[in-house]
């Protein structure tokens, strides 16, 4: 098997171009790492990656032996999940990521049937709205909301979640009700952002008689966690867009009205991003499907009007 670990230590510096990034990855010390290129070397009698002290860079024979290092390793790979589903039960431990709101109510309330389901797979949950670099972080699974910008790993999408624009009761009588998406705008009201360290989405999109428009929106508050703007909203201080699962308890109460019906925000696509070839491994296609399937249904019970 040490073979097949230096070449898949080559496969993760080839693809993150980086030492320690791929030894996070594969939740081993940088010095394993670089020792495993190292044996790999002399095992082929060529240099695979030119070094210097601030660049890694792949030189003539490590480009030409990186494909079939990819198809050594999706063979033995494939080879082994065909083995495992007929042979024992997965087990092993899955690091998952999720945004807050996705997490609290979609993902985590299922795990202990996942873990009922195949009790010899352990789940490490990790909550943060903020961008996650899930090969750095040495994650699993990342499920989304929005468009993922790491084009480097493999996607799937599960569902698209229905928003809203909403705002508390007294929000409303002391600011009114928004007659036009410009209204927004306009300084008239307080809109309650969702911002972090490379955040994407500045403006909000919704949908005019004159197509999608996007209006950049200001308020006196922000924060990089969803459920604070949600309480921020209840108590008052301004308008919030939500995906609507994760505001529908508070709209069926009336504690959140909606704002704007005509010109509804644009659905925000949910689903799941995994590293290279790891849909490979039964366990996290196991994963993925049991909560796709969970996450569908709860979408599909979640009140589409308050």
């Amino acid at each position: 098997m040490a073979y097949l670990d230096n070449i898949r230590t080559f496969v993760r510096v080839y693809e993150l171009g980086n030492m320690s990034a791929a030894a996070r990855d594969q939740r081993i010390s940088a010095a394993v790492a670089s020792a495993r290129i190292s044996q790999l070397e002399e095992h082929l009698g060529v240099r695979l990656f030119q070094r210097t002290t601030r660049q890694l860079n792949p030189t003539e024979q490590g480009r030409l032996f990186y494909p079939g290092a990819c198809k050594i390793l999706e063979a033995v790979e494939d080879a082994e999940a065909e083995i495992t589903s007929v042979t024992r039960t997965p087990r092993g431990t899955l690091f998952i990521a999720a945004p807050l709101g996705i997490g609290r109510r979609l993902i985590a309330p299922h795990v202990p049937a996942f873990k009922q389901a195949y009790p010899l797979i352990n789940i490490r949950l990790r909550l943060s709205d903020r961008a996650l670099d899930l090969p750095g972080e040495g994650l699993d699974v990342a499920f989304f909301l929005g468009l993922p910008r790491d084009s480097t790993l493999k996607m799937r999408k599960i569902a698209d979640c229905p928003r809203v624009l909403c705002a508390a009761p007294v929000y409303l009588e002391n600011k009114g009700h928004p007659k036009r998406p410009t209204d927004l705008t306009s300084g008239a009201h307080d809109c309650l952002n969702l911002r972090y360290p490379g955040a994407q989405e500045f403006q909000w999109p919704l949908e005019t008689p004159d197509g999608v428009e996007r209006f950049s929106v200001k308020g006196p508050f922000e924060s990089d966690d969803g459920d604070v703007l949600t309480s921020w909203a209840l108590d008052g201080h301004g308008i919030i867009l939500k995906p609507r699962f994760e505001v529908a308890d508070h709209l069926a109460t009336g504690r959140l009205l909606p704002v704007l019906e005509d010109c509804p925000p644009v659905p925000v696509q949910l689903g799941c991003l995994y590293a290279h070839r790891r849909h490979q491994d039964p366990k996290t296609r196991l994963l993925i499907d049991f909560m796709a399937e969970r996450i569908s249904e709860a979408l599909a019970d979640t009140p589409q009007a308050a």
